[in-house]
């Protein structure tokens, strides 16, 4: 091709001969500049949005709180089975069994619904958000037994993007250690405490995320094919694992972090959102406030979980006489703090349990009615008051100097079936795992940043995110 047969050559020509000192430089300017452009139009992240499982029942405050705190122990039974039953195996916690059929992954009850599509075409699903969780689920056709749903079933054999894990391959490893002659697929099962479970496959597929005009679909992703799944408490039908393992939906698409900011627990209109990627760095909170950061810790024995080092609380200006190692994580597993989307109620080591207990009932000046219970507490209410009087915010010490202020609402709550001020911080046993629970991360916007093992936080009206 001659220079004046190519017209992209004869202009280049022309811009030779009119900017013979300029173009090359200019050129490469322009060339950077529309990278430029290009990487910061680029979605940097993606937006999903979260509803309480509860929001639609028509339930009353009381209600609210009974069914939540019911799941809550059923989480909490659950954990201590697992605790009880686990050894760790490549880093994965894998049952001392040695049953073929023993399963690798565990999860557990959650509070939190968000809402995704799975496969091409894409359908949708609703799961449980589960930051204890790593694997991503959700029924499937042909179902031995699933739950009724709203959404159509996912049916691997209508999508052109499904593909099923080998039990041989690396992905299935964190859920199936045992010989694969038997079954070429990769199978997990999945228990709860009160007996219900879901089995099914392994397989990879398409996930999206967002509405229809500002969606954004990963591929591959390795996801559970639930196929047959029972018992009457399992209150959706799937899960979004958010943990900190390798199948979870942080690590696959390779995000890095997520953040969630929980609305009021008692306005079910209200939606929560959750943001995964650069979308979720703290931009927005009290204009008093700042951002707090404290290192995540790493526990061999549960390495999904996220936990933190809580190292004290105050209650006003006044440091609670609480030992400064009795939320320490062991070397064996037991003790430390685990921050959990899917348990409602805060769960203490007991002696700094009835530490808090105490002080708050000083406060009040009223006695314990459940003085004995390591369920959350409550004090009777003077007579013809039908609302929390003021109190002391509480403040959560973190590692590194973090401190989460809690205003009132964030611990107590006002019982109207009994008429007393209810304490929403329970205990556990010694050497068991304390749990940052939901209720205590309402408008607080929550960042988990596995990259570097960091959570941040701030107060923050999460409506307005």
């Amino acid at each position: 091709m001659t220079l004046s047969s190519s017209p992209f050559l004869h202009t280049r020509a022309l811009h030779r001969s009119s900017m013979p000192s300029c173009m090359d430089p200019c050129f490469l300017a322009l060339i950077l500049l529309l990278l430029a452009s290009l990487a910061s139009s680029a979605p940097s992240g993606y937006r999903a949005v979260l509803t309480h499982v509860d929001s639609k029942g028509g339930f009353t405050k009381a209600e609210l709180l009974r069914r939540a705190a019911h799941r809550s122990r059923l989480r909490a039974a659950h954990r201590s089975r697992l605790r009880a039953a686990t050894t760790t195996l490549s880093g994965y916690s894998t049952t001392s069994s040695s049953s073929e059929t023993s399963p690798r992954l565990f999860s557990g009850q959650a509070e939190y619904l968000m809402e995704l599509a799975i496969g091409t075409p894409p359908v949708p699903f609703i799961a449980l958000a589960d930051t204890g969780s790593d694997l991503t689920w959700t029924q499937c056709q042909p179902c031995k037994l699933c739950f009724p749903q709203d959404t159509p079933i996912y049916d691997t054999a209508a999508s052109s993007s499904f593909s099923p894990v080998a039990c041989s391959s690396a992905t299935c490893l964190p859920i199936w250690s045992r010989n694969c002659s038997s079954m070429p697929v990769c199978r997990y099962r999945y228990a709860y405490g009160d007996g219900a479970y879901y089995t099914g496959i392994l397989g990879t597929e398409t996930i999206t995320f967002g509405s229809a005009s500002t969606s954004s679909a990963h591929h591959g992703v390795a996801f559970g094919c639930g196929e047959d799944n029972g018992g009457a408490s399992y209150n959706s039908t799937g899960t979004v694992g958010v943990g900190r393992g390798t199948l979870s939906l942080v690590a696959q698409p390779g995000v890095g972090k997520f953040s969630y900011c929980l609305t009021d627990f008692f306005n079910s209109s209200l939606r929560s959102p959750f943001l995964f990627g650069t979308l979720s760095d703290i931009i927005a909170g009290d204009a008093d406030a700042q951002v707090q950061s404290t290192p995540l810790l790493q526990s061999p024995q549960n390495p999904s979980r996220y936990f933190v080092s809580l190292e004290g609380i105050s209650l006003g200006d006044a440091r609670l006489p609480i030992p400064n190692d009795t939320f320490a994580l062991r070397a064996d597993g037991t003790g430390g703090m685990i921050v959990d989307s899917g348990t409602i109620f805060t769960a203490l080591e007991e002696s700094a349990f009835r530490v808090v207990v105490s002080h708050v009932a000083d406060v009040l000046g009223q006695p314990v009615v459940n003085a004995s219970s390591l369920d959350s507490p409550c004090f009777p209410a003077p007579s013809g008051q039908q609302q929390l009087p003021a109190m002391p915010d509480m403040v959560l010490h973190f590692a590194g100097g973090a401190d989460m202020r809690l205003h009132r609402d964030n611990y107590m709550y006002f019982s109207e079936d009994d008429s007393t001020f209810c304490l929403t911080i329970g205990g556990t046993t010694p050497a068991s795992t304390s749990v940052l629970g939901n209720f205590q991360q309402q408008n607080i916007q929550m960042l988990f940043d596995i990259t570097v093992g960091q959570m941040s936080f701030m107060p923050t009206d999460c409506s307005k995110l």
